[in-house]
């Protein structure tokens, strides 16, 4: 079994400690800092030293000795980095240290040694360290990097915040269950929130009201109405997903995608309230009493829904609910379809030289019409953006014209926009209803209308296979 799989993480206490470098390249140059940093006393041994370690030496932060490595440079050592770009020679420093019974750190060759040094993410006082083992350092810088990205600055604050209050919480709480069930409810919850929001003081005092009154009532909960996108998980926005992966239940929508849902936090209770035309799994105003009803048992409820929540999403009317309510709630923006689906499509929805302007519509039929302000769509130089359009769009084409817009103005119809499902038609307004007809394409969909649909076959990027229909001498 490979060495490596033998080795025990820890974070070691190395204030003070004598440690030898031995190497004064740039490699060498890394591992002597991150040792400075961790409070080691450092001496290098080398003939040639980087000139950034010739700088720590004269600022006092290290000792160099310009010259060969020796044994007797082990005395007194408690740590050694094997850092010189001759690999016998570092194995040969190994063995000296290991038959010293100094831990020895091998560059490139973890082997040889018997510690390595991962990288670290920091949030002090978090620290969070990834290892390959040395099987693939470029693998774990690529890692580091993405969680360093992921994990908020503030992350430190939230752990200072813990420290700061865990003797009185301990006080308070009895029993190591109870203990656990109370910070994950402070940290998961508004406190933590509060924090991750730079809203220290706001949340000091939070987790102080919810210290002294613990036996006394329950902690309420609160509600995430969160824009999910138009369906690619990679377009959520990390507040998004932190908070989809710290809740008790989802309610969700249809329009949200699976791949996006997956995203959720896997034991969450999971609620479908989707609502299709002449079919609504719930009701709005069940939607909004359920939600009520779930954040004052005391859970964090995530209100999960396609696109922007503000945009067609009747977001409004639920936090509206919320908050005459007394519950606390949180609304996420997300990429609403219009942005998505456009982009995807390789569709600007404004340029320069084809549109100043750019409306966004609902197309949802009502007694098989849509009553739309129709001189305001027929505009030059402007880019109009039907959500829920399918159904009406024989309609909607029809009025269009009617009210003088020319049936030679391009169009396009995205499907399923933005997922590895991606449907694109374009045509003409005299040509779109046909063709969506023979296309036998589905919901969801929107449509685009505007001089800016002629710039998509220069334009598109995203083409999953069969995704694009387009009728012999349309745009």
């Amino acid at each position: 079994m490979d060495a490596n799989q033998h080795r025990f993480a820890m974070f070691a206490n190395i204030q003070d400690a004598q440690t030898l470098v031995v190497g004064g390249g740039p490699v060498a140059l890394r591992k002597t800092q991150r040792l400075i940093d961790a409070g080691a006393r450092v001496t290098i041994v080398a003939l040639k030293c980087h000139d950034e370690l010739i700088g720590l030496h004269a600022n006092g932060q290290l000792h160099i000795k310009p010259k060969a490595f020796n044994k007797t440079d082990l005395n007194g050592m408690a740590i050694v980095v094997a850092a010189t770009d001759d690999l016998n020679t570092n194995r040969q420093i190994a063995q000296v240290a290991l038959a010293n019974g100094i831990h020895v750190n091998v560059v490139n060759d973890p082997a040889a040694g018997n510690f390595i040094m991962p990288s670290v993410v920091e949030r002090l006082p978090l620290r969070i360290a990834i290892s390959s083992g040395g099987a693939s350092p470029v693998l774990t810088r690529l890692l580091s990097s993405r969680i360093d990205a992921f994990i908020p600055k503030s992350f430190g604050s939230l752990a200072s915040l813990t420290e700061k209050y865990r003797e009185l919480v301990k006080a308070k709480v009895s029993g190591s269950r109870e203990l656990r069930r109370f910070w994950e409810q402070q940290l998961g919850g508004r406190v933590g929130e509060m924090v991750l929001q730079g809203r220290t003081q706001q949340a000091q005092r939070a987790l102080e009201l919810a210290i002294e009154q613990y036996h006394a009532t329950n902690a309420s909960g609160e509600v995430y109405l969160v824009g999910a996108g138009p369906g690619d998980p990679d377009l959520l926005s990390f507040r998004a997903l932190r908070l989809m992966q710290n809740v008790d239940v989802v309610f969700y929508d249809r329009l949200v995608s699976e791949a996006v849902l997956a995203l959720v936090k896997p034991d969450a209770e999971r609620i479908y309230v989707g609502k299709q035309r002449s079919n609504h799994a719930m009701q709005q105003a069940a939607i909004n009493e359920q939600l009520i009803e779930h954040a004052k048992s005391g859970k964090r409820v995530l209100r999960l829904k396609g696109g922007d929540p503000f945009i067609f999403g009747r977001g409004g009317e639920e936090i509206e609910q919320l908050a005459e309510h007394g519950i606390a709630f949180q609304v996420v923006p997300g990429i609403t379809a219009a942005a998505g689906c456009a982009s995807y499509a390789g569709i600007p929805l404004t340029h320069r030289d084809y549109s100043q302007a750019c409306l966004f519509i609902t197309g949802h039929l009502k007694d098989n019409r849509v009553e739309l302000n129709w001189p305001a769509l027929v505009q030059p130089q402007q880019t109009v953006v039907i959500y829920m359009g399918l159904v009406g769009l024989s309609y909607i084409v029809e009025k269009l014209i009617e009210h003088g817009m020319a049936s030679t103005m391009p169009i396009a119809l995205i499907s399923h926009g933005t997922t590895q499902q991606q449907r694109v038609i374009s045509g003409t307004l005299d040509t779109i209803v046909n063709l969506v007809k023979i296309s036998e394409v589905t919901a969801p969909t929107l449509t685009i209308i505007g001089d800016v649909v002629t710039l998509r076959e220069k334009l598109k990027w995203f083409e999953p296979e069969n995704s694009d229909i387009k009728l012999i001498g349309g745009h």
